[in-house]
């Protein structure tokens, strides 16, 4: 079995909005919401491979980012290990470089069904931080 090891960011706003993007129809978990971010590269730490990723995917450069947890997932075709962090200061706007749908949301209203399976415990500890 495949085990990826994936950067994955938490853009959020000064109001907790939260920077989403759409996975593409003809991805693993098509068309489902997701935190940008990516595949960790042979040599990379994950916080490299994220300030990499968030400028391919979403046009920006991290300025500042905070380890917030780690998750595993596996199902039939893979396993895979995602690492977030949270993304508050940044340069440039965020938008889907690649062309994919993008939306801002509350932290308070993320929804862990519009999510793949692996991201349902940090969308429950964002949730439950949002209201604190």
């Amino acid at each position: 079995m495949k085990h990826l090891q994936v950067a994955v960011g938490i853009i959020r706003d000064r109001n907790k909005n939260i920077f989403l993007t759409q996975r593409s129809a003809k991805s693993h978990m098509a068309n489902m919401w997701e935190f940008p971010g990516g595949k960790i590269e042979a040599g990379e730490t994950p916080e490299q491979a994220l300030k990499r990723e968030l400028c391919e995917e979403a046009g920006i450069e991290v300025l500042q980012l905070n380890a917030y947890g780690q998750a595993e997932h596996a199902d039939s075709e893979l396993k895979v290990t995602l690492h977030f962090f949270i993304v508050d200061s940044w340069k440039g706007t965020p938008y889907g470089r690649e062309g994919q749908p993008e939306r801002w949301v509350a932290q308070k209203a993320l929804v862990a069904e519009q999510f793949p399976p692996a991201n349902a415990g940090v969308i429950t500890r964002l949730k439950a931080e949002a209201l604190e």
